[in-house]
């Protein structure tokens, strides 16, 4: 149900929009990148030399035109240990980076990132995926899937669902590559609107978290046969999101229901005490939590 915009959020969000769409221009110039070659299908060790290759293809591309910052970031991508299942360095880059045995495990955890998740500022979604497994041990697979072009801080797309609209063909193709293995969804900030708008059309997911949400993308309860979990810390600053969506003409804004309303239907697992990118940081409760519903023992 969408509910009647009071005047001084639409005031907020019409100056939100306005500086949001002036300041995009300065965000940065598009970096150029080669059209990344289709790797071997399957999860063999040839696929994730072929991406590897595309890497260091991109690498050399950005060095050659300055982006310094971009070749380091990829440089490190590239180092042989790490694999990745596919890597686009076009249209602010893509790629989804496997930690664990992805060919035999039975359950898989799939991150979704946020707002400001790039090629260049991988930090964040890499540690969180290792503290992941590392929880998980042998028992699950993780992928850290940046499958989808985020959201910046000044940028009016974070107001509305259409990017997360935008990611939801490639995010049901990933789980539909996956196979057999039982997918959980974990789902961080603008992560969990993507996730939202993408539960009607995968129904082989048998878990869904939303974690420091600003929304679900949609104004009622998701339509999924999976379970649906929700959480947020003590200190997590998107508490403070208005959690709605308004109809307006030519665009919706907002981003839903708050998944931690009763209304929501999820199940709420406490989280503890820490911020807005804290959910799995290395002894966070959370994490702890997250693992467990990964591993079906929650």
């Amino acid at each position: 149900m969408r509910l009647p915009l009071p005047r001084s959020l639409l005031n907020l969000i019409v100056a939100a929009s306005t500086a949001a769409l002036v300041a995009a221009p300065l965000s940065g110039t598009e970096i150029p990148a080669p059209a990344p070659v289709k790797p071997p299908p399957g999860l063999s060790e040839a696929r994730y030399a072929a991406v590897r290759q595309g890497i260091v293809a991109a690498e050399r591309m950005a060095a050659e035109h300055g982006h310094r910052r971009r070749a380091e970031a990829l440089r490190a991508m590239a180092d042989p240990a790490r694999r990745f299942l596919f890597f686009d360095g076009r249209d602010g880059g893509r790629s989804a980076e496997v930690f664990g045995d992805l060919a035999t495990a039975e359950r898989v955890a799939v991150l979704v990132p946020g707002s400001d998740t790039s090629l260049e500022r991988y930090d964040k979604l890499l540690s969180g995926a290792l503290a992941l497994q590392a929880e998980l041990g042998e028992r699950a697979a993780v992928v850290a899937w940046l499958g989808y072009r985020t959201p910046t801080t000044y940028d009016a797309a974070l107001l509305t669902p259409d990017r997360a609209d935008a990611a939801v063909p490639a995010l049901r193709a990933f789980v539909d590559e996956l196979g057999q293995a039982r997918v959980t969804l974990l789902c961080h900030s603008y992560g969990a609107v993507v996730c939202g708008r993408a539960a009607p059309v995968l129904p082989e997911v048998a878990n869904i978290v939303l974690f420091g949400a600003p929304g679900t993308g949609t104004a009622a309860p998701l339509r999924t046969q999976a379970r649906v979990w929700a959480a947020r810390t003590a200190g997590d600053w998107i508490s403070l999101v208005p959690h709605a969506q308004f109809g307006l003409p030519f665009v919706t804004l907002g981003l839903g229901l708050d998944p931690v309303a009763p209304e929501a239907g999820a199940r709420v697992f406490p989280a503890g005490d820490g911020g807005h990118s804290d959910y799995l940081r290395p002894g966070a409760p959370a994490l702890h939590t997250i693992a467990r519903i990964v591993s079906g023992d929650a």
